[in-house]
């Protein structure tokens, strides 16, 4: 029997893999066993227990440290993953393993995979996020990595550029607007009901992870984010919490403690997909420097104010606003995203750079097929741009 083997680690990362899973999960079969592989921060109560929240079949559980204060604590979780995936790629044998994106511990699974010779099957590299170090740990798993599903036209030519024969290299868009197409579904009134606000409230959706080039300037950065929220008493701030990057837990700590004191603030560890991309779907404007607000906001015709430059680099729609880290930045982006002629302008958008929101059922096809040929030779020749 072939095994294939998909890992997640955070809550964004699930949400992006979820679609794909349920596609791959048809295929199951006395030849075929697909098996979710759960780690980092869905174990941990600090970042929500969001395991709590994945709506499938959960196969194996890996427990790994997520303190991130600092890049010892970093280094550490990685040597951990490192062990103890490896030891798991050597009990399982899987014929392929999954991954998604760019954090620090993926590359340590990349890197158990490559050592174990393990097939891995890699989404969204080619990205470039030229604030954080996701920049190159990303482009590092893509050379560990054998298949490759990219989300735009500019990735796929750039996994190319890392050397990567093109035949291994599919443009099928994001998985995220499948989400869109499929989860999304609550309305308005039950989604703000389900965290406790009044029905008919206009509202934000905000995140505001490290920058982890720049995390000298992190206090800063976050203050002057909640002086900003403070201009706007009538809008609700619905905030998630930082990702276990080295800073977010003191970013979430500031969170915490402002919260209490601030009326349109409002934390939360994790919203899951459905209900964070329902609230998304009726908000007046997404904030912060989440990947979403460059990739599904603007699928949904809902304008972003992008902070800083931890997505810079990502190919953007004309609704996505960019400004700095200041108090006055963030203010004057605000206002510009909630007037009439930006608002018209987010309806009329053109939505496809990601895709067209049926990207999971080709992911999962191309993957059953080259399981099912077994045309896989994990010694790779470096292809050169002619």
């Amino acid at each position: 029997m072939k095994k294939l083997a998909i890992i997640t680690a955070t809550r964004a990362e699930y949400g992006l893999l979820a679609p794909l899973i349920k596609e791959l999960r048809k295929n199951e079969s006395d030849e075929l066993r697909i098996e979710l592989v759960v780690t980092g921060t869905h174990l941990s109560y600090d970042f929500g227990n969001t395991v709590e929240s994945i709506d499938d079949r959960v196969d194996k559980k890996i427990l790994i440290p997520v303190k991130s204060s600092n890049a010892i604590d970093i280094a550490n979780n990685q040597a951990i993953t490192l062990i103890k995936f490896t030891e798991l790629f050597v009990s399982e044998k899987y014929n392929g393993v999954v991954l998604l994106g760019d954090r620090y511990e993926m590359l340590s699974v990349a890197i158990a995979a490559g050592n174990t010779m393990t097939p891995i099957f890699h989404l969204f590299g080619g990205d470039t996020t030229e604030g954080a170090i996701d920049e190159w740990i990303r482009h590092s798993i893509t050379k560990i990595s054998y298949v490759h599903f990219v989300s735009n036209a500019d990735s796929y030519k750039r996994v190319i550029q890392l050397g990567e024969n093109p035949k291994r290299v599919f443009n099928y868009g994001s998985t995220c607007l499948d989400n869109i197409l499929t989860v999304a579904d609550m309305t308005k009134a039950e989604a703000l009901t389900s965290i406790g606000l009044d029905k008919s409230s206009a509202y934000v959706i905000c995140t505001f992870h490290p920058v982890t080039l720049e995390l000298e300037n992190l206090e800063f950065q976050i203050h002057e984010l909640l002086k900003a929220i403070q201009f706007f008493p009538r809008l609700e701030f619905i905030m998630t919490k930082a990702n276990a990057d080295e800073g977010g837990s003191r970013i979430n700590a500031i969170l915490d403690d402002n919260e209490k004191i601030m009326e349109n603030l409002h934390v939360y560890a994790s919203l899951g997909t459905r209900r964070y991309l329902s609230l998304m779907k009726h908000c007046e404007l997404v904030l912060g420097n989440s990947s979403s607000g460059i990739m599904e906001a603007p699928y949904m015709h809902i304008p972003t104010v992008n902070i800083g430059d931890r997505q810079k680099g990502r190919v953007q729609s004309g609704s996505v606003i960019n400004c700095g880290y200041s108090c006055d930045s963030i203010v004057a982006a605000i206002k510009k995203v909630l007037t009439k002629e930006h608002k018209e302008l987010c309806r009329n958008n053109n939505c496809s750079v990601y895709g067209d929101g049926k990207a999971a059922k080709k992911i999962s096809d191309k993957i059953i097929e080259i399981l099912n040929t077994g045309d896989i030779h994990i010694i790779k020749k470096f292809y050169d741009l002619s």
